[in-house]
């Protein structure tokens, strides 16, 4: 707990919280919602920008800590954000409900809960490529978030094809009838299923590489 005291105190950087506000794009009519997502992982990139600059991981490894705790804190630290902006997208689809009544979204997913489902199918995508790549060499930070980047904006595409071209995507998920809310909840829970297998072998392998890591180079 210390250690991620510390995360929030030295690491947290501006940029993270800033991208959170964002989740606001959820309240614009005809938008691609998923979008939204890639903002906060962009705070997280800013995160990891930020402590290489910073020289963070050698003060960190300089406390009486272990590779392996140090990777936990800065991940915790990361799905700390993922969730803070799960947070506030469930209460902004309440909000987009209330203020247009439910007009369809012509870029996509309509607001509702099954936008929840793409943004942890997001995370889990960013965190299983992006962190394992990082922690292969703390001094690299673009070359995973582009990689990771990629592979959101391939998903997120993905989406809005498949809300025209997918019936079960189209007739089940995209729309907020009560007799298609049990589909909904399916989706969501599938998604916090490949959410947390993703993140969890982010770590595994990010523990793996970060402690093979020779930070004298």
């Amino acid at each position: 707990m210390k250690l991620l005291k510390k995360e929030f105190r030295l690491c947290l950087h501006p940029t993270a919280l800033i991208m959170l506000l964002l989740s606001a794009l959820v309240l614009i009519p005809n938008y691609p919602y998923a979008v939204s997502y890639f903002y906060t992982t962009l705070g997280l990139y800013f995160i990891c920008l930020d402590s290489r600059e910073n020289h963070d991981a050698g003060y960190t490894l300089s406390l009486p800590v272990s590779r392996r705790q140090a990777v936990s804190a800065r991940m915790l630290l990361c799905c700390c954000m993922e969730g803070a902006q799960m947070l506030l997208c469930g209460l902004l689809v309440l909000v987009n409900r209330a203020l247009y009544g439910g007009i369809p979204n012509q870029a996509g997913m309509d607001a509702n809960i099954a936008v929840a489902g793409q943004g942890l199918i997001v995370f889990g995508l960013f965190n299983l490529i992006f962190f394992p790549s990082w922690y292969r060499d703390i001094n690299k930070v673009g070359g995973p978030f582009l990689k990771a980047s990629v592979a959101v904006f391939l998903y997120i595409a993905l989406g809005v094809v498949a809300a025209y071209a997918v019936p079960f995507v189209r007739y089940q998920l995209d729309n907020a009838r009560p007799e298609c809310l049990p589909a909904r909840l399916v989706f969501v829970g599938c998604a916090f299923v490949f959410f947390l297998a993703a993140t969890l072998s982010a770590y595994r392998l990010s523990v793996k590489r970060f402690e093979k890591l020779d930070l004298s180079l």
